[in-house]
């Protein structure tokens, strides 16, 4: 993958949260969210990022956008111009110019959106802040976004809570593309609507992103949603990425057992075929106090002694397919069905 294909290069981020306790409130520890996670994404690419609540998926979009500083770690970001810019040491004002090519769609579309401002507030806020249209202009390019989204432009003067979930949603996605974004980070954009609407929502974000040449991270929970929009998957678990690879290869082939588990979870579309749900004894491990070695080998089936003293890297193989497990070569796994 040359510099000119990567738009986003993430090297061993990290996020740490300070526990404080006490009147003096002194740190006495800290939770781990993320923990040195590394990977590229190429222009015009959906990567999915899933693992169960509390995994670090939304952690990690969030400190990609710099919603939150990172401990350490680097997140290097080419600009349209070309030129690569390291974000996890820039101040809030250095990032401003920024956030026009860097934008968020937020999980719950009610508590994203202010419930004060009109629809045509909402969208033309990021035109206003970064002084790119007012007036008519800013009236016109609201209603062209409104359209692209599939709302009727003549609502704009309506308020949030007068709108659907599905509907609200659309307004968040057209306030994220309304400065022209080149990477959007969709965080879970689905898991709060109905799943009559799950698909509407997932249909617009891939013509939107065939239509503007748009780069997605696609977090979610559930492997048949990210499945349908996203080129690669990233698979997490406990603040780390454990397995990452194309769609079709990791959900035909698994090469880590937490992600043969997630595979196993996913309904079947035929209700004769039986299931072969794995489940996982224990608990995820608590992020303040991760396990040492491997951090999924507590609840793993296959584990060794050697998973519990050993962190193991996320290793290349076959090419493309990487993942993080000491046994990976040696174990023949299930995957969905072909």
């Amino acid at each position: 993958m040359t510099d000119n294909e990567t738009i986003l290069d993430v090297q061993d981020l990290t996020l740490r949260f300070p526990i404080r306790t006490g009147l003096l409130r002194r740190t006495t520890g800290h939770v781990h969210a993320v923990n040195g996670v590394s990977f590229t994404l190429r222009e015009n690419e959906v990567l999915g990022l899933v693992g169960e609540s509390g995994c670090g998926k939304t952690s990690t979009g969030r400190a990609i956008l710099r919603l939150y500083r990172p401990s350490s770690g680097q997140i290097w970001f080419r600009r349209a111009d070309g030129g690569r810019i390291e974000l996890s040491g820039l101040t809030r004002k250095q990032m401003k110019p920024l956030r026009r090519e860097m934008r968020m769609v937020f999980q719950d579309p009610f508590s994203s959106l202010n419930p004060r401002l009109t629809v045509k507030d909402i969208i033309g806020e990021p035109l206003t802040i970064h002084r790119l249209a007012r007036g008519r202009r800013l009236e016109r390019r609201v209603a062209e976004l409104m359209t692209d989204v599939g709302l009727d432009p003549g609502t704009m003067g309506r308020y949030p809570h007068e709108f659907s979930g599905g509907q609200r949603q659309r307004i968040g996605i057209a306030r994220t593309l309304a400065v022209h974004p080149r990477l959007i980070i969709a965080d879970e954009p689905v898991s709060a609507l109905d799943v009559s609407v799950q698909a509407q929502v997932l249909n617009l974000l891939l013509e939107l992103k065939g239509r503007f040449g748009l780069t997605l991270i696609f977090i979610a929970h559930d492997l048949a949603v990210v499945e349908h929009l996203s080129h690669r998957i990233a698979v997490m678990y406990a603040g780390r990425i454990v397995e990452i690879a194309e769609t079709e290869e990791l959900l035909r082939h698994p090469r880590h057992p937490y992600t043969e588990a997630l595979i196993s979870a996913v309904p079947a579309a035929d209700p004769l075929v039986g299931s072969n749900r794995i489940l996982l004894r224990g608990e995820v491990p608590n992020p303040a106090d991760l396990p040492a070695g491997c951090v999924f080998h507590p609840r793993c089936p296959y584990a060794r002694d050697a998973c519990g003293q050993t962190v193991p890297a996320l290793v290349e193989a076959p090419p493309g397919h990487r993942a993080a497990c000491l046994r990976a070569d040696e174990l023949s796994l299930t995957g969905a069905p072909v």
